[in-house]
């Protein structure tokens, strides 16, 4: 993560169970309407369980008291009325509170995806996509189940408590002091464990999230694995990881065990001790014996209740983590934004790249200058090549011009504008980019040519793939473009997959084509063919290509040659053969190579 990044998580770390749950308000604002019903339904079923302890007293002090089976049918006529009551208001508040639980968290998934696309590479340079796969599906999933029936359990317990208390006293005031004694003591262990419970919570979801992480690796890289025979380590980094997350759920749920038990055993003593004192006053006289068993009753809910809330308010606890996590992704602050004052490319774009004295190191390693004061211009409409030896710089010129990145000093100019003044979604429109490793994404061939053109025509599409020498394989595959690719392209050769990447950026249009060893995967017919399409393509247009196979840049307007991050010469293939120097030597290695 980001220095930048860091601080913005830092910032926004709240260390209070309330804080970070307060803050899921805005997603459920929407939805308050259903929330309201939902908390209606709540205390309606509240009420009619409380309801049910009169009709207890009434049972046993009217009807047994005076033999009478008329007062037990209106009793039954009456329970039966309550428990229809209760059973409409439990599904109305469940049905509520559980769809807006899935909304939520549909939302908040939605809210926090589109965030972190909007992150720069600095970030996910950092971070382990394990790790954000792992908040967006196990933390948003417990926060779900505390939204959706955690909040609604803990609320109805907490308003059952509290009417049940007011019972009591009107029961038995004497009797009533006694559990408003006991109930403090069942908030101590809430208070003080809750705590711990909270972020050992934490800790368990970091262990797995880590077990996310190496899951999305080894799978995404599995044929290396296996082919360098590597699955025992890689298993046993599994394992251990995943008894780290094992060792973080047992800590966790041993401490939630003490809480609900430490919360149980005094709830229940004191009910115990309350049925003694209760049962003195009912042989003296001074309670009926129908006022006892409704007493007896609430105390039971009382119990029973704090019971509930110490489970939920660990899972909570447990919440509350899930959250911090979530805000964490939401709180990072995207590093590229259009600096004031804002600035637009002219439009139309035409083309002209000029780098001023640009130096620039990554973030994940600050020591390590990819280019020091580097310094030239393209003119609108040249092809440029650019040459040099492995991490030298020139894919990250093709970085910076993309504003992955921005330089530490210097200014990167198009059309003369400022491009850190300029939004960088409006930038890249601009920009046109085939990668030495070609990306595929799981879809079909037409959604992956289309990608830089949702609204392209199939003609559109075909005519792309022709120039790319991409149309015959395309049209042999079983279902032709409706065909899906797999996983990465896995249904492609190398070969293929650049040539679909290639006509990715035909269709896209751009005035500004970026071309990082473009042709490097394809057989010598094949990269004639491509690279006919290409220069066709480049005319009127802004070129940049990166090369090592020095074949394919002779017919470049210029090369430029970059050596640790400079401008080490520039001119033609010609000029730079006749001067000698690194390009030379570059030429004369290939061209022995390939002699050989």
């Amino acid at each position: 993560m980001a220095p930048n990044d860091i601080a913005a998580v830092n910032a926004a770390g709240p260390h209070t169970v309330v804080s970070p749950l307060r803050r899921l308000l805005r997603f459920l604002l929407p939805y308050r309407g259903r929330v309201a019903i939902a908390l209606v339904a709540l205390v309606v079923a509240a009420g009619s369980v409380l309801a049910l302890g009169q009709g207890l007293r009434f049972v046993i002090d009217s009807g047994f008291g005076s033999g009478n089976p008329a007062m037990l049918n209106t009793a039954l006529a009456g329970v039966i009325a309550v428990a229809v009551v209760l059973s409409v208001a439990t599904f109305t508040r469940f049905y509520l509170m559980m769809s807006v639980g899935e909304r939520v968290i549909a939302d908040l998934r939605r809210a926090v995806f589109a965030h972190v696309l909007t992150l720069s590479p600095a970030f996910f340079d950092a971070s382990r996509t394990g790790d954000i796969v792992s908040r967006l599906t196990n933390d948003s999933d417990q926060l779900r189940q505390v939204i959706g029936f955690g909040l609604s359990m803990f609320l109805r317990n907490a308003l059952m408590m509290a009417g049940a208390l007011l019972l009591l006293f009107a029961t038995s005031p004497k009797l009533a002091a006694l559990i408003v004694l006991g109930v403090p003591a069942t908030l101590v262990p809430i208070l003080i464990v809750g705590r711990r419970v909270r972020r050992l919570s934490r800790a368990n979801q970091d262990r797995v999230a880590e077990v996310s992480a190496q899951v999305d690796e080894a799978m995404h890289e599995i044929r290396t694995v296996q082919a360098y025979g590597h699955e025992a380590r890689t298993r046993a980094a599994f394992d251990a990881v995943t008894e780290a997350a094992h060792a973080a759920g047992v800590d966790r749920i041993r401490v939630k065990a003490f809480l609900i038990a430490s919360v149980m055993l005094i709830a229940f003593c004191a009910v115990g001790a309350i049925l003694w004192v209760g049962g003195h006053d009912v042989l003296a006289g001074r309670l009926s014996a129908g006022e006892l068993s409704a007493f007896v009753f609430y105390a039971g809910i009382v119990a029973s209740g704090a019971g509930t809330v110490s489970e939920v308010w660990g899972e909570i606890q447990r919440a509350a983590g899930a959250t911090e996590r979530l805000m964490e992704l939401l709180d990072t602050r995207p590093l590229l934004r259009a600096e004031p004052p804002p600035a637009a490319l002219p439009q139309p774009v035409r083309g002209a790249i000029r780098f001023e004295g640009v130096g620039f190191a990554y973030p994940t390693r600050p020591e390590q200058p990819a280019l020091a004061d580097l310094s030239f211009e393209v003119r609108p409409g040249e092809r440029v090549a650019l040459v040099g030896p492995s991490g030298a710089g020139k894919t990250t010129i093709f970085a910076l011009l993309l504003r992955f990145y921005d330089p530490q000093s210097g200014r990167i100019r198009i059309d003369g504008t400022d491009i850190r003044h300029c939004d960088p979604l409006q930038l890249r429109r601009a920009v046109a980019l085939v990668s030495q490793d070609p990306v595929i994404f799981a879809a079909s061939a037409a959604e992956n040519v289309r990608f830089g053109r949702p609204d392209a025509s199939i003609e559109e599409v075909r005519a792309a793939c022709a120039a790319a020498n991409a149309l015959e394989f395309i049209e042999a595959l079983p279902q032709g473009f409706d065909t899906d690719l797999g996983e990465r392209g896995i249904k492609l050769s190398g070969g293929q997959r650049q040539r679909l990447s290639i006509a990715r950026a035909l269709l896209a249009d751009r005035p500004i084509l970026l071309l990082d060893e473009a042709t490097s995967a394809l057989d010598a017919e094949s990269e004639r063919q491509v690279a006919a399409a290409l220069e066709r393509l480049a005319r009127g247009r802004t070129t940049l290509v990166i090369a090592h196979r020095l074949a394919t840049v002779r017919n470049a307007d210029r090369i430029l040659v970059i050596d640790r991050g400079c401008l080490h010469s520039t001119g033609t293939h010609e000029e730079l053969l006749r001067a000698g120097g690194l390009y030379a030597h570059l030429a004369r290695l290939q061209f022995m190579h390939e002699a050989a």
